[in-house]
């Protein structure tokens, strides 16, 4: 199996149903498919962008109304007991939605002093992304450290990030790093996502790669395409928001065409995941966005 084709959404031991390759489809309800295209990518919506707006609940109708098959969360299920969690994960499926990646590991993994809690933490998170049946972790460097080398910062994301990919391939789980743009964030050490697909490179695990946010890139660094290009084998997921104000693609100065047409070009078979503050009615806003990413993969 090689690195393009392996897949974060290995669902078949987590749902009890062997998949025939890996990126290859679970079987959808019908609103899975009315997200489909011809490429194969599903879309998502990162919950948090949501929430201020409207309850859990009626988000994850505004996400499903809107023709998506995925939803990623931040943190959220860590407060669910265990019959909230059951009664979330069934409304999930009768919906035909998937938690398709999930974040909320506190610690940073390129803090030396933080290792001990990141691998920790890592391993609850592993349990939560089984309950919830959910393939991939979303992990965040955490701070630069005053009076650290930024060589041994990068030796420690290493290394804490391998002991993260043995917990995560016990359950088929996939990991993602998730640079943040500095102005968002000025003391983060993973600012780029350069810099993060250096360390994968380095650390060379298939369940190990780099989500590629073209909003916080581009708030800092630029060159989206040519870096979209260079590394594609290395890109576990995707993230949408338009540059300046976080808002629907089209909003601002990202060309979010041919970002979509150059990932078909490219054999993109993941989630493109949006992450944004919708300026109009949420569910015209998300399936509006979904439509256009849709034809312009579809125009590739």
């Amino acid at each position: 199996m090689n690195r393009r084709s392996f897949s974060q959404l290995a669902l078949g031991s987590l749902l009890g149903s062997a998949m025939s390759r890996a990126g290859a489809l679970p079987v959808a309800s019908p609103n899975q498919n009315a997200g489909l295209n011809a490429s194969g990518v599903r879309f998502s919506f990162m919950l948090w962008a949501l929430e201020k707006q409207a309850p859990f609940d009626r988000c994850v109708e505004i996400v499903s109304s809107s023709g998506y098959q995925g939803i990623e969360l931040v943190g959220e299920f860590q407060k669910w007991s265990k019959q909230e969690t059951q009664r979330i994960m069934a409304r999930m499926q009768s919906l035909g939605l998937i938690f398709d990646s999930m974040s909320g590991v506190k610690a940073g993994f390129a803090v030396p002093e933080e290792s001990g809690d990141f691998l920790k933490q890592m391993e609850e998170q592993v349990n939560y992304a089984v309950e919830l049946q959910c393939p991939q972790i979303i992990l965040l460097s955490g701070k630069r450290v005053l009076g650290v080398d930024p060589k041994i910062q990068r030796q420690t994301s290493i290394d804490n990030l391998q002991r993260a990919a043995d917990l995560a391939a016990k359950h088929k789980i996939e990991i993602v790093i998730e640079p943040i743009d500095p102005l968002e964030n000025p003391t983060i050490f993973l600012s780029t996502v350069s810099e993060g697909f250096g360390i994968v490179r380095e650390i060379n695990r298939d369940n190990v790669k780099v989500l590629y946010d073209f909003y916080h890139e581009q708030r800092a660094y630029g060159n989206l395409i040519e870096k979209l290009e260079n590394n594609i084998d290395w890109i576990g997921l995707v993230h949408i928001a338009d540059v300046p104000g976080r808002h629907e693609p089209g909003t601002g100065e990202v060309n979010y065409t041919n970002i979509y047409r150059k990932l078909a070009a490219l054999h993109y078979r993941r989630f493109i995941a949006m992450e944004y503050y919708p300026t109009s009615d949420p569910v015209e806003s998300l399936r509006k966005s979904r439509e256009a990413a849709q034809q312009a993969l579809g125009s590739a």
